[in-house]
């Protein structure tokens, strides 16, 4: 599994509130939106069927450590 980076420009509160979510949740802002886009990707294909890959949303995905 190739593992790519992406650049994206958001508001510093939102990034401020996304990092305190993360925080919360014992991981990194990095690790929280890749759990946050395996949920978006899971409830899609639950909605519309699945998406042509070999890698499941729920791969890799850091639990909580609340």
């Amino acid at each position: 599994m190739a593992i790519k980076s992406v650049s994206i420009r958001i508001e510093e509160e939102m990034l401020e509130k996304i990092g305190y979510i993360a925080d919360y949740e014992g991981r990194s802002v990095n690790s929280h939106v890749l759990v946050l886009i395996r949920e978006n990707i899971k409830a899609f294909e639950t909605e519309n069927g699945e998406i042509n890959g070999n890698i499941k949303p729920e791969v890799n995905v850091k639990l909580s450590r609340k």
